[in-house]
């Protein structure tokens, strides 16, 4: 084929996966091409326009130690700042922030449009070119007939791929409202044998806030000091606060009554999910309100956050309110809450279904198993959030650039983040409905705190070259210092209660701070954030070191890297089931391995013993 121009990597899709995919790349030096339907619509926030969250605001700040762009956007474009759970321990706290969405989008759209390496393309994706051999990709094709050679594709088309938007039984083709969807490209993955499932997802009407009667609402202010998101924006701060922030928006509280409730079980059969329109599988952790009425029958009154969507805007995003009943109804319902009585709703509230390929066909690299240098992210693999996708798009363009540049892949696994987390959960287990992150599906969730990000993962940004020299230096600095004063709290002592112990052992005690240490004439860092990391490593020392020592296992085999040749039909000791169950996954360690449903501690043992025989076969060679 005769090629228009060409690009190192071609990303598909302009929402946060596609962003994170796109910047990655361009900051690896390779020429990369973003294509999506509408420049001006990168980094539109359709849904919540939120950022951060239970386990959420983690993998925004992980993310940000990776070089991401997330983490700077919201800290530039936040209008209400809050850290989640204070008044739990340090491993579920997180962060999250109320965007401006009009300022989040137009920060995101001239960040991609002003970066080195990277070109916006306005068009459509209708096919993906292999090369003869159907290995591996060669090119796109676009609906304006323009033909792009390259090495590495990142498809991000989250719900635009096949998408159908639905209020009540009103049904029309759109990947998100007034905008048209990707009709041509799932003919393309069908073809070459992928599996996709069907995915729903839904959100709320918009309200016009001067409609509503503030006066009998709660409300729900931002904290102060703020928290920040990225570590460049405020690296010293206690969470990188950012003291005496200005300019916060409350966001207020109301509840459903038992009218609003009344109001949705009598019109249930009117609405796409209940009435059988919608066949997609929806969202666990973000259910419709009618859901909530069906599952929740007995529960008197739910919860809804009214959010501005801008500073100076009228749009207000009702959180938990999201329908898919026909319009004229939706007035009423809403109508029936305290406070809306007399609202206008902006725009109507509506479902989308979409397609997805189910994640367990990709490697943890995010690079599909069928067709080399085809990279999947964002709710393309059946994830839900602004910050899921944000992760992944990350690591697809970190590994497409790679692969561009000839260079191994790389990945994150679950012991260093929560990105690792996500992605081995979807690349092992794959997905039945919606993936939400939360802090209980990690194991080693006392490390993979929202404090530490940056020291967990700056030695790999640096290496891969998403860290400055100078960035580098500073955070390996800030990192000898914190194991600086650790190590002196273990040798220094004070008496207390007659009694010589460590400062170490003084700051254990639950109702001792760093701070009060200047009582006992104990010096401490002048750096608000050393001082913080210190008196964290010493106050839960015990619980991280019990959490090492328990995971210690299934690290070892992290490192235990599986050829990707490996005939598992030749493996004595494993059944029929595992050994097709491991040949179709086609784990990348033996930790990998262990994580697959079926696969047993008999059947690890039998790998490694096959893998040592291997070992003792080519040494005697």
């Amino acid at each position: 084929m005769i090629y228009d121009t060409e690009f190192d990597v071609v990303v598909i899709g302009g929402g946060h996966a596609g962003i994170e995919a796109s910047l990655a790349s361009a900051k690896l030096g390779v020429k990369t091409a973003l294509i999506t339907l509408d420049k001006e619509k990168v980094g539109l926030m359709p849904c919540n326009p939120a950022i951060g969250g239970i386990a959420k605001g983690i993998v925004v700040r992980e993310i940000d130690a990776l070089g991401g762009e997330m983490g700077k956007a919201i800290d530039n474009t936040g209008i209400q700042f809050k850290m989640l759970n204070t008044r739990k321990g340090p491993a579920v706290r997180s962060p999250r922030a109320q965007a401006d969405k009009e300022e989040y989008r137009k920060y995101m759209s001239k960040k991609v449009q002003n970066t080195p390496n990277l070109t916006v393309i306005e068009d459509e994706v209708v096919d993906i070119i292999l090369s003869k051999h159907k290995k591996e990709v060669e090119g796109v094709l676009t609906e304006k007939g323009l033909r792009i050679k390259t090495k590495s594709i990142v498809v991000t088309t989250g719900t635009f791929l096949g998408g159908v938007i639905h209020i009540g039984d009103k049904t029309f083709p759109a990947g998100r409202l007034e905008e048209k969807p990707s009709n041509k490209l799932p003919e393309f993955y069908k073809k070459e044998g992928f599996i996709l499932q069907r995915f729903k997802t839904g959100t709320p009407a918009r309200l016009d806030k001067n409609s509503i009667n503030w006066s009998v609402l709660e409300e729900a202010a931002g904290d102060d000091p703020a928290p920040k998101f990225s570590f460049w924006t405020e690296p010293f701060g206690s969470y990188w606060f950012k003291k005496g922030q200005k300019d916060q928006i409350s966001c207020y509280i109301t509840y459903t009554t038992e009218k609003t409730h009344e109001i949705i079980r009598k019109n249930l059969d009117k609405t796409a999910l209940y009435g059988g329109a919608i066949t997609g599988i929806g969202p666990r952790y973000c259910p419709s309100i009618e859901d909530k009425i069906v599952k929740f029958e007995n529960k008197p009154r739910h919860t809804v956050w009214l959010e501005p969507e801008t500073k100076d805007g009228t749009s207000i995003y009702p959180n938990g309110l999201s329908t898919s009943l026909p319009e004229e109804i939706q007035w009423e319902m809403y109508r029936s809450i305290p406070g809306l009585e007399k609202v206008n709703l902006l725009k109507p509230a509506y479902a989308i279904e979409y397609f997805i390929v189910t994640p367990t066909e990709l490697y943890p690299t995010l690079e599909t198993k069928k067709i080399k240098g085809l990279y999947h992210a964002g709710n393309f693999n059946g994830t839900t959030g602004y910050e899921e996708a944000g992760g992944q798009g990350l690591i697809a363009g970190i590994n497409a650039a790679l692969r561009a540049k000839g260079k191994e892949p790389f990945y994150l696994r679950r012991d260093e983040s929560y990105i690792g987390v996500m992605i081995d959960d979807l690349t092992t287990k794959g997905v039945i409905e919606p993936y939400r992150l939360f802090t209980s599906r990690s194991e080693y969730r006392l490390y993979l705190r929202q404090d530490n990000p940056i020291l967990r993962l700056y030695e790999k940004a640096y290496n891969l070259g998403l860290l400055t020299e100078d960035q580098y230096s500073f955070v390996r600095e800030i990192n000898t210092q914190i194991e600086f004063w650790i190590e002196k709290y273990k040798n220094e002592t004070v008496k207390v209660d007659s009694k010589k112990i460590s400062v170490f052992h003084l700051l254990q005690r639950p109702q001792i701070s760093i701070n009060d240490l200047v009582n006992y004439k104990v010096p401490t860092s002048d750096k608000e954030y050393v001082k913080e990391e210190v008196e964290i490593n010493i106050k839960y020392y015990g619980y991280f070191d019990r959490e090492k020592k328990m995971n210690e296992k299934m690290r070892h085999l992290e490192n235990i890297k599986l050829p990707q040749n490996i005939d598992y039909s030749k493996i004595s000791g494993l059944t029929k089931e595992v050994q097709q169950k491991l040949s179709k996954a086609k784990p990348i360690t033996l930790a990998h391995a262990a994580r697959l449903e079926g696969v047993t501690p008999a059947s690890i043992t039998a790998i490694m013993v096959f893998l040592q025989k291997q070992r003792e076969v080519k040494q005697k060679q």
